[in-house]
């Protein structure tokens, strides 16, 4: 019999690992989405957004020493009390990225594809420029019903399939890199 609970204890392990890995993690509370907002220009929605990003330590660790992180945006419009199957009117997936250059000893924020953007003197100011989105083009107004209502549902996190390789693993099992802000709704306003 003890024999059989010596072999459990590797099983054992491997589920323990396995259930911690699948439980959400508490690190959803670095990103807040503090505010969305619309406005029409021109026949076009345009959305503008505000997020507060609060980088663990290790990230903030892995970017002072020149390791960029790449941040997604996935926006969705919906028409409010949507059933889930039904198809989103506009599905975007934006990606921008900061980093520091210690040559010269700044931050730069950017949008990709690209290489070139913003460029900070000090940390704390490029994370609230990288929080700061403006006129990201949503839909034109003759694409929406005018009886309906629509909201927009839009979620924050670190990419960590863009981190360097040697970094992935302890990424994906650390919950210190699992940043995201979770899905928010907002309505669409003109």
């Amino acid at each position: 019999m003890k024999r059989r609970a010596a072999n459990d204890a590797p099983r054992l392990l491997v589920l323990a690992l396995l259930l911690s890995m699948l439980t959400p993690a508490a690190a959803k509370d670095y990103f807040r989405v503090q505010q969305v907002e619309t406005r029409l220009a021109d026949g076009i929605f345009l959305m503008s957004a505000l997020v507060d990003y609060r980088f663990s330590p290790e990230a903030l660790e892995a970017l002072e020493n020149g390791v960029p992180l790449t941040i997604l945006m996935h926006i969705q419009l919906r028409r409010r009390g949507a059933w889930v199957w039904e198809n989103s009117l506009v599905d975007l997936q934006l990606r921008y990225a900061i980093r520091y250059k210690p040559l010269s000893e700044r931050y730069e924020v950017f949008r990709l594809p690209g290489a070139g953007g913003r460029s900070f003197v000090s940390q704390d100011a490029a994370i609230r420029a990288l929080g700061e989105i403006s006129n990201i083009e949503l839909v034109s107004a003759e694409r929406l019903d005018p009886d309906a209502e629509f909201e927009i549902h839009f979620q924050t996190s670190l990419d960590i399939e863009e981190l360097p390789l040697p970094l992935r693993p302890i990424a994906y099992l650390k919950p210190s890199w699992k940043l995201s802000s979770g899905w928010s709704k907002w309505p669409l306003t003109p």
